[in-house]
């Protein structure tokens, strides 16, 4: 039987309005780690389809956070 690979849940907080991805398919939200060792803690992330606040995902990694998307002057 082979190893799952586990992921981390996460509740998404808020859906940033800025869209990024060349047709515009990813969103950016805050999302609060629910388990693992960051547990708490709220991180910004992309993520891709359909998206609400108070969803869970599973994350494969927490360590990695997005850079925020500033407006173009």
């Amino acid at each position: 039987m082979a190893e799952e690979e586990k992921g981390f849940a996460a509740e998404i907080v808020e859906v940033r309005p800025r869209k990024t991805g060349v047709y515009g398919e990813i969103y950016q939200c805050l999302v609060k780690i629910l388990e693992g060792k960051d547990a708490g803690r709220v991180i910004l992330r992309n993520l891709k389809g359909p998206v609400r606040p108070g969803m869970v995902i599973m994350l494969m990694e927490t360590e990695r956070e997005a850079k925020e998307i500033k407006p173009k002057r």
